[in-house]
């Protein structure tokens, strides 16, 4: 794969010289985790099927990673070469990317809940030779689909299936090979890892434009947003980090996977989200911090109210994705003790914003947080003028953990000149720097710290034989945040159309669970605009 990461070569040399950019890699990190504390538990996993637990100390995640790289090796994976995986919070899943670093590969993290219509164009638009999946996960058959889509796509080359039994699965494809035993095979590894400025993450959006877009990103841009991230937040090797956020998302691949090994910390995966079952492991571990949306923090806090069981070690919770209510963070302090952190960032930047340990409560429920170090924000109009405090605009951010670009599609990095980056959203930023997102320019519903792609379910609605017009807006829900509604003027006022049918609709193309709208309404009147636009913000304050 060529990657035309065109945003990386004209600001290295101006990173390098600030300080913003470490020149290090996740193997450079993790080889100083084995030399400062080899025998430390570094990493827990733990898998809800059999309510078992597989921990790793520095050295064994190390040494595995080295019969992970060389069974991908041997596979004829090369540098460059995109494997991509659509795996749980798993062990597999961390030390898969580290096995990658060491052979130049980049790992391409899919969703769980991404099906065939998702999955075929990624997996194209990667030209994935490697797809590893889960042999079945939530009920769901993906070593099924996955052969599937292998039939289907010339450039991937081979399934590997975690607790699969043919020939394919994990274990025996890549750890029980033998390589390792050579240990010149070992050194060689030495040769091909990832330099800091090569792809070593492509990792999609949810596809707000109609189609998502692969978000190219380096070590440098990677470590250039945790290192000061976990800085502001106080963190270091005594926490241990509780990431039940997938990690095919940015929030957890960054915070759950790399920024504990650069730490020398310990994390604790969760596969699927429980609260009980969270809780336990709060206590087993003495979880200090852990970093989710909204509807976690929710389910936590009620739980332990009901249950009077106190999580005494967690000291730190991160939101984003959402607005936090106030009631929740007055409600969380109260009942867990702890400090809600509100924070604001992209798929392409990692965190942009977050509020501080030291301030007050309100700023968490008030604003999305202030910039963290290495990062300029601005508020501008249409023109690109800036605007005064307090006034709302289009949101555009400089950072020095800005994406390489989107893969095969520079025309759309939105990127100027001098760096600026037009996060598609509205804000306004207060006296003292912080921020307050308070709309999208992009039409986004986010549900549960999920991006809905609204275009494409749109177009889908759209082929329904009774359905004129449509609109699938955001409305407001206590748990998630948000959730879909799809707003619909129908051809013939005399047909009935109700929220199950519509859903089945959407299920024959293979859309996945969390982007079907959970509410219908039949509208005979859709404000427009005079061209013939859908007023979508009226909408959404008429659904309110």
């Amino acid at each position: 794969m060529d990657f035309d990461a065109v945003l990386i070569p004209p600001r290295q040399e101006k990173m390098l010289k600030n300080g913003y950019w470490f020149n290090k890699t996740i193997i450079q990190a993790l080889e100083d985790a084995v030399k400062t504390h080899p025998d430390k538990q570094a990493l827990v996993s733990y898998r809800t099927t059999n309510k078992s637990e597989i921990s790793f100390s520095y050295q064994e995640m190390l040494t595995t990673t080295y019969k992970i790289a060389l069974g991908l090796k041997k596979l004829g994976i090369q540098k460059n070469d995109v494997v991509s995986c659509q795996l749980p919070n798993w062990w597999e899943f961390s030390l898969l990317y580290f096995a990658c670093c060491h052979i130049g590969a980049v790992l391409n993290p899919l969703m769980p809940i991404f099906r065939e219509r998702e999955l075929e164009f990624m997996l194209q638009h990667a030209e994935s030779k490697v797809f590893i999946v889960p042999q079945k996960y939530r009920n769901f058959d993906h070593e099924q689909l996955a052969y599937k889509l292998k039939d289907k796509l010339a450039s991937l080359q081979h399934v590997v299936v975690v607790n699969g039994e043919l020939e394919n699965n994990f274990n025996q494809v890549l750890l029980e090979h033998g390589l390792e035993q050579n240990q010149e095979n070992i050194k060689q590894l030495q040769y091909l890892q990832a330099s800091p400025d090569d792809i070593t993450q492509l990792i999609f959006t949810s596809g707000t434009t109609g189609e998502p877009k692969g978000v190219m990103h380096t070590s440098n841009t990677l470590f250039a947003n945790i290192i000061p991230y976990a800085k502001r937040l106080h963190l270091n090797e005594n926490d241990v980090v509780l990431m039940a956020s997938p990690m095919a998302h940015q929030t957890g691949f960054m915070y759950g996977l790399i920024m504990p090994v650069e730490l020398k910390a310990k994390v604790v995966l969760q596969d699927v989200w429980d609260v009980e079952q969270a809780i336990n492991l709060i206590h087993q571990h003495q979880v200090s911090f852990t970093m989710a949306s909204t509807p976690f923090l929710n389910d936590l806090a009620n739980t332990v109210a009901e249950q009077h069981d106190q999580v005494q070690s967690l000291k730190t919770f991160l939101c984003a994705g959402a607005p936090i209510p106030g009631s929740l963070v007055q409600k969380a302090r109260q009942i867990l003790g702890v400090k809600v952190i509100s924070a604001w960032g992209m798929t392409e930047c990692g965190a942009v914003t977050t509020t501080k340990p030291e301030d007050d409560d309100e700023r968490s429920f008030n604003t999305d947080g202030i910039a963290l170090p290495g990062v300029e924000i601005k508020i501008v109009d249409r023109n690109g003028a800036e605007k005064p405090s307090n006034e709302i605009g289009r949101l555009m951010i400089r950072t020095c953990s800005n994406f390489g670009g989107y893969l095969k599609r520079p025309h759309l990095n939105d990127t100027d000149a001098d760096d600026w980056f037009d996060t598609g959203d509205l804000a306004y930023q207060d006296e003292q720097g912080y921020i307050r997102i308070s709309g999208r320019k992009k039409d986004v519903i986010i549900r549960g710290g999920e991006n809905i792609p609204v275009a494409e379910i749109e177009s889908l609605l759209y082929k329904h034989p009774d359905i004129a017009m449509v609109a699938l807006v955001a409305y407001p829900d206590e748990r998630m945040g948000e959730r879909a509604c799809a707003i619909v003027k129908l051809k013939d006022k005399s047909v009935s159309l109700e929220l199950k049918h519509l859903v089945d609709f959407l299920k024959t193309h293979q859309l996945a669970n969390q982007y079907l709208p959970e509410r219908l309404e039949i509208w005979e009147d859709i404000p427009m605009t005079p061209s013939g636009k859908i007023q979508k913000f009226k909408l959404r304050e008429m659904l309110k």
